[in-house]
């Protein structure tokens, strides 16, 4: 599904374009022109959800659209295909956080593989859960309220926190991929 959105978005290229008429083919702009835009897109989405770190397309390139589903994929945790080295404790610990919850619902103890889940899984779970988006939210917030962060901004405006937001997205999930354009 997300590969599908990604290349609705970038099929339509950037909406300002659109608008003005001047955009009547696809956006081509940093993808990988020996592939095209089909395996430039699911390569995108494949490798940000897995946590490959790899690329062949420019993600600084994409439409807004296009551009959030990676960023997204990223934030979410390494949990669609259960990642690259530590996907499984992701989706375990996802796994323990819906058990204790439809627990509750039901008003039973939760209980996973005959083990009862106790307050200290449940803090513990929710502390590992918690610790991605507290260094990527706290990291971003540093990173644009310092004047080196500012600098290293390549660019303007809204796109510019989304580069900050990438970077430190793709750090936090152990990721590595960029929000920057190769020269």
């Amino acid at each position: 599904m997300a590969a599908i959105v990604v290349f609705y978005a970038e099929l339509n290229g950037p909406d300002y374009l659109t608008a003005s008429g001047l955009n009547s083919q696809i956006n081509m702009e940093g993808k990988e022109s020996r592939f095209g835009l089909i395996a430039s897109v699911l390569y995108a989405v494949v490798t940000t959800a897995a946590s490959c770190g790899a690329v062949n397309a420019m993600h600084d390139s994409f439409t807004a659209l296009g551009g959030m589903i990676p960023l997204w994929l990223m934030q979410i945790g390494e949990v669609i295909f259960g990642g690259v080295g530590a996907g499984l404790y992701g989706m375990l610990l996802f796994v323990l956080l819906t058990v204790f919850v439809s627990g509750l619902m039901i008003g039973r103890s939760p209980e996973y593989l005959g083990k009862k889940i106790e307050s200290v899984e449940i803090k513990m779970t929710a502390l590992a859960i918690l610790v991605t988006p507290t260094l990527v939210l706290l990291g971003t917030a540093l990173a644009v309220s310092v004047d080196a962060g500012k600098i290293a901004i390549l660019n303007p405006g809204a796109h510019g926190f989304t580069e900050i937001l990438y970077a430190l997205s793709s750090a936090a999930n152990n990721i590595g991929v960029g929000y920057r354009f190769m020269p």
